[in-house]
């Protein structure tokens, strides 16, 4: 069972309790200033001051739970509020980009159906458009439910020991086609026996994705760097390429679900715009952290930490 939270309110109480009960056992026993040492109280108006520091204490005690129960009340509602919002927003978006390659689908084979006739080259063409549709509706449904998973049920994630160097060498390998087409150039600096305790297909996710990020978005006759650095307990990976970049302003939020930053060209390119989003869900979620630049030279420069196998 996992263990309650403290809530900022109870701390608070807390803390200001315990700081008023030092106060008032040294203001107790030393409230003669010349003492030196602990004495037992020899005169009525010694107990008298005792019993009124605990009336005030328990007052102030009650007083200040009435407020740490009203702020943490406030807290939550504004927390509920928050996560109202932003399903609200994720279910919007979802749906709309749900509903293009739907539309999409329908409308070729509508068109098929309603013409029989049709030629068996335009029928074709249809068909391989359809079938576009739905893959990027597979990939979009498939991303939806992986950051389901890491949101709501990261402890039936399987962890297992993880091999990194190899897990990327077949990545690189499975891309090599599209890298080619890009004109794109990888130099796979990472060194061997790159040990992670983890979810396989997690931290697949992350390096998936970020080489599809710089093939989709990166331009042509670019070049991609990996390479990792081994510190006491984690592996800093450092992902760069030397493509056209992204404008500062958008930095920020290019982890965010289904933030685009040019929308006609990410849904042209076929990406769900769930890919960063995963990346980063997914470093969290193996103890480590990341962060994105863009370089002098030109394009982008992802840092990210993953914690080692223990």
């Amino acid at each position: 069972m996992m263990k309650k939270q403290m809530t900022e309110g109870r701390k608070m109480w807390l803390s200001v309790m315990a700081i008023f009960l030092v106060y008032a056992i040294i203001f107790i026993l030393f409230e003669d200033y010349d003492r030196k040492f602990l004495m037992p109280f020899e005169e009525v108006s010694d107990w008298h001051l005792l019993l009124f520091s605990l009336v005030v204490m328990t007052g102030l005690g009650f007083l200040l739970y009435r407020y740490a129960k009203r702020m943490d009340d406030r807290i939550s509602r504004e927390q509920s509020e928050k996560e109202n919002r932003m399903r609200r927003e994720l279910t919007q978006n979802i749906a709309h980009e749900l509903k293009t390659p739907v539309a999409s689908i329908l409308g070729y084979t509508e068109t098929i159906l309603d013409n029989p006739t049709i030629n068996d080259e335009t029928r074709q063409q249809f068909i391989v458009r359809t079938h576009s549709q739905a893959q990027r509706l597979t990939a979009l449904l498939q991303d939806i439910s992986t950051l389901n998973q890491m949101d709501y049920a990261p402890d039936m994630l399987k962890m297992e020991r993880v091999d990194v160097s190899v897990l990327f060498a077949d990545i690189a390998q499975e891309t090599a086609l599209a890298m080619e087409k890009h004109q794109m150039t990888l130099h796979n600096y990472l060194p061997q026996d790159i040990i992670i305790h983890g979810n396989y297909s997690m931290l697949y996710g992350i390096f998936h994705n970020l080489v599809d990020n710089a093939i989709n978005y990166a331009g042509k006759n670019t070049i991609m760097e990996v390479s990792a650095t081994q510190h006491h307990n984690y592996w800093l990976f450092t992902f760069k390429d030397n493509g056209i970049g992204i404008p500062a302003q958008h930095l920020p939020r290019i982890f965010e679900r289904f933030y685009r930053i040019d929308k006609g060209r990410s849904r042209d390119m076929g990406g769900t715009g769930l890919g960063l989003s995963i990346v980063k869900n997914a470093v969290l979620l193996h103890g480590g952290n990341i962060k994105v630049s863009s370089l002098e030279t030109g394009g982008l420069a992802f840092e990210f930490t993953l914690q080692k196998e223990h």
